[in-house]
């Protein structure tokens, strides 16, 4: 007889800003990337808004799954990092940020 063999599965999901879900799953051989979303209870609405990936690189939902690897759900980003950098540094001023925010009482400016 032989023994059916179990893939570990990671799936990971941000369905809210600053909340991350982590769900480990035992899944069969041959199991895609749609049967771990459905393994890990995450419905075609709420994956309709996500992009899902293995690893960081966009796969098709048909994608085989090979053992250790890690599903990945992102939200769509709703501010462009370079933006919310600049506005970052905008308030917390060029003393409180980057290189000179943490200098010796008393050392010269800048290097």
């Amino acid at each position: 007889m032989a023994e059916s063999v179990m893939l570990a599965v990671t799936v990971c999901a941000s369905l809210a800003p600053g909340e991350a879900c982590e769900w480990p799953l035992a899944l069969p051989q041959g199991a895609t990337v749609a049967d771990a979303l459905a393994a890990a209870g995450l419905s075609a609405q709420v994956l309709s808004a996500l992009a899902v990936g293995v690893w960081g690189r966009t796969v098709p939902l048909m994608q085989p799954l090979r053992d250790g690897d890690r599903v990945e759900c992102c939200r769509a980003l709703t501010v462009d990092p370079k933006v919310a950098r600049r506005q970052r540094f905008a308030r917390q001023g060029a003393r409180a940020a980057g290189l000179f925010a943490s200098r010796r009482p008393g050392a010269k400016q800048g290097y």
